[in-house]
């Protein structure tokens, strides 16, 4: 087993644990790794392809749908938006322009209503939220980022922490680090051997905290064009009898034409299902609504979060998915108080669970860090 140390451990390559590590970059604070369980970074950010399959956000290209998070309100994040506009991101407003269509029943047939936009304006990023991760993972010295370590416990270690990391081949590496910032979920984080233990109110209070998108599942469709705005639709849709209960114009300014929509199955009821019969179900509902063109895409693809075990827990399964209050990011007392913090979106006590959460968790656990140095 190697052993390496560093100033500043941060567990988890999503948006918080990148932006964290730019910023402590930013602020002179030396020796940061970052350790990433999956072999890409980005965590709940995914995005497929025109040929639907999923993309490394550090490839090159624009043509990108979201599976993931989609949207960000700048109107009122203006902290995201700071970010966005740093790293010289282009943005579009979400397209709304048309007529929606409602479905309220299997038996009924659908129909087309006037559609609404919403405000603030929703806005999308050129290439998917990918594009986001991409900017700030070209801004990092990849020597720092490490990719493939699944962290498995961490022990306070004097006035420090030490972590133990696995990859996939079985090797292991132990890190000792002067403070840690946990950039996964609060229900993932709780499962991580802490030597000693978590305070158990604590332990408890992440425990309870459900995982933004870990119930949700997501199906997209890519097209050659956006053909429903030739008949006044916005790609916009409502439905009772599913298996999608929203739908959204996807379409990538430059690229592909897309729908996508947010399943309305329970993740218990549509595991049984599988993913080539989900999609299915869901190109004969897009028939159902736009029309014979809409049922056969380009191409298309599922993400159900409910099966991924570096989003979701067994907890996760039959919660309704809505944004939950914060739980404290840190222990106030005890061995863990001073050298811990939570960073991911779900800690953000202004926005947990949006994009904006996980850039307002960062930019605290830094000042953390920072303060404490």
């Amino acid at each position: 087993m190697s052993v390496r140390s560093a100033r500043v451990a941060i567990v988890g390559g999503g948006l918080s644990g990148l932006l964290a590590a730019l910023l402590l970059e930013q602020q002179g604070v030396p020796d940061v790794v970052l350790l990433e369980a999956r072999s890409t970074f980005g965590g709940r950010i995914l995005s497929v392809d025109a040929a639907g399959h999923t993309v490394n956000p550090l490839t090159p290209g624009t043509d990108r749908f979201d599976l993931g998070p989609s949207w960000f309100w700048p109107d009122y994040q203006p902290q995201l938006d700071g970010v966005v506009n740093a790293l010289g991101l282009e943005c579009f407003e979400q397209f709304e322009a048309g007529d929606m269509v409602v479905e309220r029943a299997l038996q009924a047939p659908p129909q087309r209503m006037r559609g609404y936009t919403s405000s603030p304006t929703s806005m999308r990023m050129v290439g998917g939220t990918g594009a986001l991760i991409a900017a700030i993972c070209r801004r990092l010295d990849p020597a720092r980022l490490f990719p493939d370590h699944v962290v498995k416990g961490l022990r306070k270690l004097g006035d420090g922490v030490e972590l133990v990391s696995q990859r996939t081949a079985g090797e292991l590496t132990r890190w000792q680090v002067a403070h840690v910032l946990l950039a996964l979920p609060p229900r993932l984080a709780a499962q991580l051997a802490f030597t000693p233990p978590l305070p158990p109110e604590l332990a408890l209070r992440w425990q309870a905290t459900a995982t933004w998108m870990a119930p949700q599942a997501k199906y997209v469709a890519v097209y050659e064009r956006p053909f429903w705005r030739d008949v006044g639709l916005s790609g916009a849709a409502r439905s009772a009898h599913g298996p999608m209960a929203e739908i959204h114009d996807a379409s990538m300014p430059g690229g592909h034409a897309a729908l996508f929509g947010f399943l309305g199955v329970p993740a218990a009821v549509r595991g049984p299902v599988g993913g080539d019969a989900l999609r299915a179900h869901c190109r004969a509902q897009l028939r159902r609504l736009f029309g014979d063109q809409a049922g056969t895409p380009v191409a298309d693809a599922l993400k159900d979060w409910a099966t991924d075990p570096l989003t979701a827990t067994p907890q996760d399964q039959m919660a309704s998915g809505h944004h939950v209050e914060a739980p404290p990011h840190s222990a106030e007392n005890g061995d863990w108080a001073g050298v811990l913090d939570g960073i991911a979106s779900e800690w953000s006590p202004q926005f947990p669970g949006y994009l904006a959460g996980a850039a307002d968790a960062a930019v605290r656990g830094v000042q953390h860090v920072v303060t404490r140095s």
